[in-house]
């Protein structure tokens, strides 16, 4: 045969496959309905090995095996797919999160940090009126304050475009039963700060978040001869160096700060890239998403099997999701084994959303959803 003649034999098989896989999913359709009534679940993965096994022995040449094996599985996972459609109206995983107008801009607010921080930025520009403030050491005390209630929220860091993710606040997120309500972008423009009289000629130590520091590096490279003493926040260090009065001691830390602790900006714009930004969250223990919503996030874990985080992901193609952000973290106690947070596009009363969450309700391991913002 010429390739011409293999081609129109090809298309010929190709159309017979086409018509046979709308046939089964006819057939998908009839078994979701029969599990409505009966109650079972869509994916009997004991069913689906069982069926692997039966189709690949069929094929007599052990090469082809393995392809088989792959068709018909994602043959079954588009049936569960369809399958979930069908029954995301009346699914038992129901999500008990509650549409608001908007969220409470009075509130209390908790940030991490002191006065002048990136932080206090962050939240006074979501809360721009009337909110009432207080900061807070570390950031699972931010947490706990919204377990024991006294604040409604806490603005969190939660990645910088440079630097990357803060992993403990992911930690955080997984092991608190608290919800994202919200987002605010800070860019980041780390200025040198010193008290009246200070120069660059009398620094001696210079004094900021280990980050920060790192972030400022071409600029610091040309001052060899100054110490340079990390802390905890970029505000605690601009506070220690108005505490001092000292003209030989600096802070590297945003303009915010210097407002707020009376130092002068000696240079600005100091860290090297000018498209610096901060994520930080807004966090709630209520399970609420604001009208026009329009990211989700959430968490999930996996079972140690080939193909399972492909599996998981497939959901979010299979129903037109854009997925923005994927990042694992280890699970604590458990060797290898690791957690998914995953930022997609879409609303909670979105029907592709819906079936989405139907899906990875009943595959993955401990799904939560995280927030809606």
């Amino acid at each position: 045969m010429d390739l011409k003649d293999i081609r129109k034999e090809l298309d010929g098989i190709d159309e017979q496959i086409a018509a046979l896989y709308e046939k089964r999913m006819k057939l998908s359709e009839e078994v979701a309905e029969s599990k409505r009534e009966s109650g079972k679940n869509v994916y009997d993965k004991e069913r689906e090995q069982e069926k692997l096994k039966t189709v690949t022995a069929l094929v007599p040449e052990p090469e082809y095996r393995q392809g088989v094996a792959e068709l018909f599985s994602s043959i079954m996972a588009s049936s569960r797919k369809l399958q979930y459609s069908r029954l995301s109206d009346s699914y038992k995983g129901s999500l008990p999160f509650t549409e608001v107008d908007g969220l409470n801009k009075n509130a209390r607010v908790v940030f991490q940090g002191a006065e002048g921080s990136y932080s206090e930025a962050a939240a006074h520009a979501f809360f721009p009126e009337g909110a009432d403030f207080f900061h807070l050491d570390t950031f699972r005390n931010a947490m706990l304050s919204l377990d024991e209630g006294s604040a409604e929220y806490a603005v969190l860091p939660i990645e910088n475009s440079t630097a990357g993710i803060v992993s403990e606040i992911y930690d955080l997120l997984a092991e608190f039963e608290h919800y994202i309500v919200g987002e605010q972008m800070i860019q980041i423009e780390h200025c040198l700060l010193g008290v009246t009289g200070t120069t660059e000629a009398s620094i001696k130590t210079v004094y900021s978040h280990p980050q920060s520091l790192m972030q400022s590096e071409h600029f610091l490279r040309e001052h060899p001869e100054w110490e340079q003493r990390s802390m905890k926040n970029n505000a605690f260090a601009a506070r220690k160096v108005a505490e001092d009065a000292d003209i030989t001691q600096a802070a590297i830390a945003g303009a915010h700060a210097a407002e707020v602790y009376g130092l002068n900006i000696l240079k600005r714009g100091i860290n090297q890239s000018d498209t610096n930004t901060t994520r930080f969250i807004v966090v709630s223990n209520r399970k609420i998403f604001a009208k026009g919503a329009k990211k989700i996030s959430l968490c999930f874990e996996l079972p140690d099997e080939s193909g399972s985080l492909y599996h998981m992901l497939s959901h979010f193609i299979y129903n037109g999701l854009n997925m923005t952000k994927i990042e694992s973290r280890p699970i604590e106690g458990r060797n290898w084994e690791y957690r998914f947070f995953l930022d997609f596009d879409g609303n909670l009363s979105d029907a592709s959303v819906k079936n989405a969450l139907c899906g990875l309700r009943e595959e993955a391991r401990n799904l939560r959803i995280l927030g809606n913002y």
